[in-house]
């Protein structure tokens, strides 16, 4: 996690659990890297499994290339204890940014829960069970879609060419990428392009700071999910609109502000004590708070643009609110459920992030 890393990482996807099970099937998968460089290596999870995964065989193409085999401490196949995660060997592949990998995996036996991450808005490709080991196979033949997920893949890091470090984007689903268009890479973090930094894109559908829900809370996953990101230098903070709206576990008790700053006050100690630079984004619009629940949102946005809280702010609320009705986004940056913004609302909040990064 140091500045200094001789790798950067430069994509990822948060774990979660309770990912499908597998049997003697091959998954293909589309990882696009946001920093050129060699010495590539993927990292692969099983955090959420019971009992061991084995992965029958492994392969990486550059777009528009045939696959190559991948290896694993030198083995054609990987086998990960439950709690588990293991690097690759270095791919037999140079990185591009923005140059789409495919990724193939075997999965030989019964795999139980996997370990995903369930809202990729990337299209994964699955060949039926029992179909063996597809991961050499050049096209599509053998395929069909598997939904918009990642399974098994959690990271790729490079010797970058030219990239410094890494910035996180650490959220829920307006950051995962929710209501942007699937496969078309239009996630607000996708869009950020930071000079000489690395992207990777923390962010977990229904995430909240201070309390579980399918996934651990942002203080829980911080030094999982960022601080432990191989060359992060700065951290993006968007999350906190999912406590307001689900509120205080057990119960449901509605959050207030001090328990909000409280969270993110957790979150700056940590990423201060690593050296990483924290940048704080207002809380948007969510037309369903409420006025109680509104009223705590605008009292938190007053505090963190008042500074103080993080070390820069990023005014997302103001980038996407309706002019005319500041608890409701704009109706150009509104996918439809007064909450998610559309790929619009994706590059407005890049805009406003973009200068605190580079």
């Amino acid at each position: 996690m140091s500045s200094t890393a001789r790798t950067v990482a430069v994509w990822g996807a948060a774990p979660m659990p309770f990912g499908p099970s597998f049997h003697d099937q091959t998954l293909r998968m589309t990882v696009r890297p946001t920093a050129s460089g060699t010495g590539a290596r993927l990292r692969l999870s099983h955090l959420y499994g019971d009992g061991e995964l084995t992965v029958g065989a492994l392969s990486v193409a550059v777009a528009g290339s045939r696959p190559r085999p991948v290896t694993v401490d030198g083995s054609p196949k990987a086998v990960l204890g439950a709690g588990r995660e293991v690097l690759t060997d270095v791919l037999p592949v140079d990185v591009e940014r923005g140059r789409d990998l495919t990724v193939s995996l075997h999965l030989p036996d019964a795999t139980g829960s996997t370990t995903h991450h369930r809202d990729a808005f990337a299209t994964a490709y699955l060949s039926p069970p029992g179909s063996g080991d597809l991961t050499l196979a050049a096209g599509p033949d053998g395929f069909a879609p598997a939904g918009a997920s990642w399974y098994v893949l959690s990271g790729l890091t490079v010797v970058p060419a030219e990239a410094e470090g890494t910035v996180v984007a650490f959220g829920d689903s307006i950051t995962d990428g929710a209501c942007s268009t699937c496969d078309a890479n239009r996630r607000w973090p996708d869009l950020l392009r930071p000079g000489r930094l690395a992207v990777v894109n923390a962010g977990i559908g229904g995430n909240r700071l201070l309390s579980d829900w399918t996934d651990p809370a942002g203080v829980r996953r911080f030094e999982r999910d960022v601080l432990a990101q191989e060359g992060v230098r700065v951290v993006v903070v968007l999350l906190g609109v999912n406590d307001l709206l689900g509120g205080l576990e057990p119960g449901g008790v509605p959050v207030g502000v001090g328990e909000l700053l409280g969270g993110y006050g957790r979150l700056v100690e940590a990423a201060r004590e690593a050296g990483v630079r924290v940048v704080g984004c207002t809380l948007p619009p969510a037309g369903a708070l409420g006025p109680g629940r509104e009223a705590v949102r605008r009292a938190v946005n007053e505090r963190v643009r008042a500074g103080g809280v993080f070390d820069a702010v990023a005014d997302v609320d103001g980038a996407l609110r309706d002019p005319g009705d500041a608890g409701r986004l704009r109706v150009a940056y509104d996918s439809g459920d007064g909450l998610h913004p559309n790929d619009a609302g994706m590059a407005a909040i890049a805009r406003a992030v973009r200068p605190h990064v580079t």
